[in-house]
This record gives structure tokens, C-alpha cells and sequence, in this order.
């Protein structure tokens, strides 16, 4: 049965338990965001409650991942309702055009240069969420962040690693450097940070909701911010500001459905994926490991191919969500895999990165949240508001400057996304809520994790114990927990495969097991986080 543990764990070997709750639970990448979340559904919060108090949180204690600088994406689930998808992704400022950037002699968006700074879409998100869902209100969601932002926080050890690694971005900004580098260096494990101008935008956004943050004192810290810097950003861009409630797209998997939210982000990457290895028997017994990583590998070649040249902000794409996933496309696609040796090699457009959080939530009610927040690489452009206590996203570094692309910067445009949420239906019921982080991998990331379960009968958490692959940039990266003898048979068929240098992305995952009446969750070792419930 999918959603218990049909392979026993060996309790010998190092690995995390499933966790298991007969009400609610929650996970997320850090503890402290997973109890702070736990904490508002016993206090009688549902899922919407909770997953943004665990967002807003984490955007505090994770400042190189998120925060509320950046964007957001969710689908929300009501019990006994259907899916809604949230996008609450930035635009550029209405002065932003190609021709500009051009003049200044870009060929490509800079990833920490201020025009890679487009409108954060998170507190526009969290505010209809809770407006709309939410069942207790700001203050009370925002009430641990805030905390946490004004008397300080204690590094965890992802945390300090991830900050080490990429101080150097955090070098350009006096303001920045200030802020997040206070002794000079990054915080190590156990040391404590506080950011009490963050503190005090949280507590303003808590009890005014969006103007607060789009609209006076914060708004012209940030654009005053960037302005200084030669933004085109200005006050109007931030007040017009609004996420876009839409219908998710979908794909069958082996009779369940995939749930994604639709373009600009990549989940349609993550359906044609799933609906070209759904023509293959991945559970067959003479099937390899390598077989399995080279199907992936050619899957995500094709899907992302089809990324790179059609997907853009929904208002300027030429080909639709129903285009890419029809029969006819997807069996041409199927149809230049060959078992026996790897397709010419693809460099995708987009910049390599992995900073994001996600959560997912179910409550008591059966209300199942999935949510994904980001500011992109880590620490975002590398550019703060002082005043604000902002830290800003690069997402504009995802637009092409190519003319004529899709994809192309333009005035209020949206910019290609990575970050996305999943869900998983059977009969039109969500039974699971999911998502990978990772930066492009996320796309693949669904479908690996969805096939661990489905092809293989894991449970969510050594489902997202498995090693992964990931092909990019020319090559395809094994996890060091791959066998030398794949790497072997990979590099014989043609593959170019390098070892990687840091974990392949980090998943949450809540299986909803009616028939037993318990929640099956699982937070990636990867990570520092947990999953929990009762």
C-alpha cells in the first residue's frame, strides 16, 4: 500500500525515521521554523497558519535562502475542495526593457547587480493567503519572526555552512556586510544574530498587512535602496504590486495525478518529465540503477530543453501548458531516448543555484498547504535595505536579453521562476504534499521523488533518502552515495559525469494515508530540518 513503509528501515544504518502523526503535521528545513509551525496549528491555526509562520521564520533564520525580499509560490488544497495555485512572484520595475540593459553593455543579467532586482512577491503572497485561507491573522503568524529578528537567533549547522560558503557574496555592500558578516566573517554554529530593523518591518507588515511593505517608510528605504545604485525601480512598481490566484496544471503519473503551479515557474518542466518516463516501466526488475539515472538524465535533457525555449511569464508564452504535454509532443520527445547510450550533450539557460525554503502543512481539518519561498542565490543579489531590514532577491537574473525570446526583460514582466510547489491527487483528493529545493533541479527533483514512491513503494522519507542525480551544464552529477560502478556504466554510454560538491537540493514531503487515517512525513537529512505532528 503506497504511504506505509513496505521496505523496513534498518535501524542499524545511520537515516531518519518516517515521522508519523494520526492529526496534523508540518515540515520544513529547519527546526525552528517546524515548531513554530506546529505551534500555531495546537494553538487552533490550520495550514495556512502554520506554513506562514514557518516561511516568515525561516526568512529571518535562513536569510541565504529567503525571506521577505523575495517570491513565493504555493498551492493551497482546501478539505473536500480543489487545488488553487498562488503565484507570488516579482516583476521588473515598468521601466526595465532589454534596450536598457543592452546600452549598458549586458549581454546577460548580472546576478548581483541591482537590475536583477525585481519587485519581492512574498509579503503581497502571505497576505492574500491568510486573507483568503487563514484562520487566526498576522500578528499572531508573524509573532516567532519577529521575535526571532529583534532578540536574535542561534546558527544551526546547514545554516553556517551554507553562510561560510557563500560570504563572498555578502563582500560588495557596506550595508550588507554590516548586517550579515558583524564580526567580519559568517556566524558559526551556535552563534547568535539578530537583525532588529527586519524586526521591525515584520511587526509593521503584522499590523498593517501589505502596505506596510509596498507602500511608505519601507518602500522608500528600498527603492531610495536601489535607486542609489542605478535601479530603475520606483515607488509605483512596489504599490501596484499583486500575486495572481490561478488554476494549477497537471499530469498523470502511474494513476495519480502531479499537481504544479503553471508557468513562469518550472513546474511544466516537472510534468513533461513525469508524463515521458510514465512510458517507461521504472519498477522493472531488470531494470539497473544506471538504467534508471540515464532514463532521468535524457528525460530532464528534453524537458528542460523545452524550458529554455518556450517558458516565460504566462502573458508572453507562445506555446501553452497543453501544448507541451500532448500526446503528440511528449511521444517525440519519448521517441529519441535511446536505452544504450546518451543523447548530445545541453547547457540549459538558467543560472546554477539552490538557496530556497519550502514547507508543507496539514491540519487537522485536512486543509494541505505547499509553499516555496525564495530569494534565489544565496543571499539574493547581495544588496540590503538598512532601514527596511530587506535583503533583495536576483530574480531578474532569470530573464533572457535575448530579442524576441519569451523570456525576454520587459516593463511589469514576470521572469522565469524555479522555485515550485507540488501536490500529489488520486481521484481528484490531494494524498500527497510535496516539494524538492535546489535551484533547477527542483523540476526533476518532483518526479524523483515521486517515482521512489510509486515505482518502488518508499515512504516519503527514504524516498527523499535516495541518492540523486542531476544532469546540467554539459554533465551529470552523481550524489558520492552512488556506486563507482554506475559511474562506470554511465561514462560507457556517453554520459560526461562529475561528482558533486554539495547535497542535490532538499525535500519535505506529507503523505495523506486516509485509509489508516495518519500523516506519513518526512524532512531531508540534507537539511537541519525535521518534519513533525500529533
Amino acid at each position: 500500500m503506497i504511504g506505509q513503509t513496505i521496505i523496513e528501515r534498518d535501524f542499524m544504518q545511520p537515516g531518519k525515521s518516517v515521522a508519523v502523526a494520526g492529526q496534523a503535521m508540518i515540515a520544513t528545513s529547519h527546526p525552528e521554523a517546524t515548531l513554530a509551525g506546529l505551534a500555531i496549528l495546537e494553538a487552533g491555526g490550520n495550514a495556512v497558519d502554520a506554513g506562514l509562520a514557518a516561511v516568515a521564520l525561516q526568512g529571518v533564520v535562513d536569510p541565504h535562502m529567503t525571506g521577505i525580499g523575495g517570491d513565493c509560490f504555493a498551492l493551497y488544497c482546501p478539505a473536500g475542495g480543489v487545488p488553487v495555485a498562488l503565484n507570488g512572484s516579482g516583476r521588473a520595475p515598468a521601466a526595465a526593457t532589454c534596450e536598457h540593459l543592452a546600452a549598458l553593455g549586458l549581454a546577460s543579467v548580472p546576478d548581483r547587480s541591482v537590475h536583477a532586482v525585481t519587485i519581492p512577491g512574498a509579503v503581497d503572497a502571505w497576505c492574500q493567503l491568510s486573507a483568503r485561507y487563514g484562520r487566526i491573522g498576522l500578528p499572531r503568524i508573524l509573532e516567532r519572526a519577529i521575535t526571532a529578528a529583534r532578540e536574535g537567533f542561534v546558527i544551526t549547522p546547514r545554516v553556517a555552512l551554507d553562510w561560510a560558503r557563500y560570504a563572498d557574496r555578502l563582500s560588495t555592500d557596506a550595508a550588507t556586510q554590516a548586517q550579515f558578516l558583524p564580526q567580519g566573517r559568517a556566524p558559526a554554529i551556535g552563534e547568535r544574530i539578530a537583525n532588529p530593523a527586519l524586526a521591525r518591518t515584520l511587526d509593521a507588515i503584522a499590523r498593517e498587512g501589505r502596505s506596510a511593505f509596498y507602500e511608505g517608510p519601507v518602500a522608500r528605504n528600498m527603492v531610495e535602496t536601489l535607486q542609489a545604485l542605478g535601479g530603475l525601480h520606483r515607488l509605483e512598481d512596489f504599490a501596484s504590486y499583486s500575486a495572481t490566484q490561478t488554476a494549477p496544471i497537471s499530469a498523470p503519473y502511474r494513476g495519480y495525478e502531479l499537481v504544479e503551479c503553471p508557468p513562469n515557474g518550472q513546474g511544466l518542466a516537472a510534468l513533461i518529465i513525469a508524463r515521458i518516463l510514465d512510458g517507461f516501466d521504472l519498477a522493472a526488475p531488470d531494470l539497473s540503477q544506471a538504467d534508471r539515472i540515464h532514463l532521468f538524465a535524457e528525460a530532464t535533457k528534453a524537458a528542460y530543453r523545452q524550458r529554455d525555449l518556450y517558458f516565460a511569464d504566462p502573458d508572453h508564452m507562445r506555446l501553452s501548458a497543453d501544448d507541451l504535454l500532448s500526446d503528440r509532443f511528449i511521444d517525440a520527445l519519448r521517441a529519441e531516448i535511446r536505452m544504450d547510450r546518451a543523447s548530445p550533450p545541453e547547457r540549459f539557460d538558467m543560472p546554477v543555484h539552490r538557496d530556497t525554503v519550502y514547507v508543507t502543512v496539514v491540519d487537522a481539518d485536512g486543509n494541505a498547504l505547499s509553499l516555496i519561498n525564495s530569494i534565489f542565490f544565496a543571499f539574493g543579489s547581495g544588496l540590503y535595505a538598512p532601514e527596511a531590514g530587506v535583503l533583495f532577491q536576483n530574480r531578474g537574473c532569470g530573464f533572457s536579453l535575448e530579442p524576441g525570446h519569451p523570456n525576454v526583460i520587459g516593463p511589469r514582466k514576470r521572469p522565469f521562476h524555479t522555485i515550485i510547489p507540488a501536490m500529489v491527487l488520486q481521484d481528484g483528493r490531494p494524498v500527497m504534499s510535496f516539494g524538492v529545493m535546489g535551484g533547477q533541479y527542483q523540476a526533476l527533483g518532483h518526479v524523483h521523488i515521486l517515482s521512489q514512491i510509486l515505482d518502488h513503494g518508499l515512504d516519503v522519507q527514504m524516498a527523499s533518502d535516495q541518492p540523486r542525480t542531476f544532469y546540467t551544464d554539459g554533465a551529470l552529477t552523481l550524489e558520492t552515495t552512488i556506486p563507482e560502478t554506475v559511474w562506470q556504466e554511465l561514462e560507457r554510454r556517453g554520459h560526461h559525469t562529475l561528482w558533486a560538491d554539495a547535497p542535490l537540493g532538499g525535500c519535505q514531503a506529507i503523505w495523506i494515508d486516509r485509509e489508516r487515517g495518519v500523516l506519513w512525513g518526512a524532512s531531508d537529512h540534507r537539511k537541519d530540518g525535521v518534519a513533525l505532528g500529533y
